[in-house]
Parts: structure tokens; C-alpha cells; sequence
């Protein structure tokens, strides 16, 4: 009964850069830093131990579990119900934001755009081997300016 009436939701808040980028430790806007694990178990599942590799973000936590509980999530939550990959694994997730002093990024399933303060934009093609080693902004700027615009819809300066 009491695993029937329970959700267990592990997840870590931030990961961790170990020379990469040369960088020792956290916070910054890189993957190594900014991809943390994400764990949910519930009775109701119908793929209970399924991975996915869809891009959500931890504000999408509270309104998943509002949805598990059958509680109506409040109005003007940012975060999505991740229901629909728990219940499909290979479902499309969504971009992820982030930022920090004056910094920002969105994730999507291909790509990471890094927008400096400066105006300086760095982008990066996670469907290549060379993941965020090469700073591809100057050679798709069409790509950099999407994602940008979306960057801006989300996080406005």
C-alpha cells in the first residue's frame, strides 16, 4: 500500500566540470556543469526503468508530480509535466535554460547557444563528436539567431 501511494524523485542539482573547458568545479554553462541525473519512480508507471534522452529541466519536477498526484498544478509555472516521458521514453522533451552573471544558455536536442553580456555568442552542435570544443556561431549564424531568439523569449535580459 504504501509503495502504491508513493513517488520517489532523486535528482542532483548541479554536475561537475573535471579540466574541461579548463574548468575545476561548477557553475558554469557548459554540459559537464549543467547535466545532472534525474530519477522518478512511481507505481503507476507502464515503463517503470526506462532511460530517455530528453532535454527537460528540474522546474518541470513539481509540475510532474502535481500531475502523478491528480493535483491541479498552479497557473504561471515555467516547468512541464514530464508524464508523457514516463509514460514514453522516446518522447521529445523541450529546451533547457539556464544562466548566470550576465550569462545565458538554451540546450536543445542538437545544439547549445551560450549568449555573453558582451554580445558574443558561442554554438555548439551536440550531434557532432566535437560536442562544445568548437564554437560554431560565426559559421551558422542562422542557427545561433534562432536559438537566440528563442533564448531571448524565454530569459529576456
Amino acid at each position: 500500500k504504501l509503495r502504491e501511494n508513493t513517488i520517489i524523485v532523486l535528482w542532483g542539482d548541479h554536475g561537475w566540470h573535471l579540466g574541461e573547458h579548463a574548468i575545476w568545479g561548477k557553475h558554469a554553462l557548459f554540459e559537464e556543469s549543467l547535466r545532472s541525473p534525474l530519477i522518478i519512480s512511481h507505481s503507476g508507471l507502464v515503463n517503470p526503468g526506462k532511460a530517455t534522452r530528453a532535454m527537460v529541466e528540474t522546474l518541470d519536477i513539481f509540475p510532474t508530480i502535481c500531475e502523478l498526484t491528480g493535483l491541479k498544478a498552479p497557473a504561471g509555472l515555467n516547468g512541464q509535466s514530464l508524464v508523457p516521458i514516463l509514460k514514453n521514453p522516446i518522447a521529445k522533451g523541450h529546451p533547457a535554460f539556464a544562466y548566470k552573471r550576465g550569462v545565458q544558455t538554451i540546450r536543445t536536442d542538437t545544439r547549445r547557444l551560450i549568449a555573453h553580456k558582451s554580445g558574443q555568442l558561442e554554438l555548439y552542435d551536440h550531434t557532432s563528436s566535437a560536442g562544445e570544443s568548437k564554437n560554431l556561431a560565426e559559421a551558422q549564424p542562422e542557427k545561433a539567431a534562432a536559438l537566440l531568439k528563442q533564448l531571448r523569449a524565454r530569459l529576456p535580459q
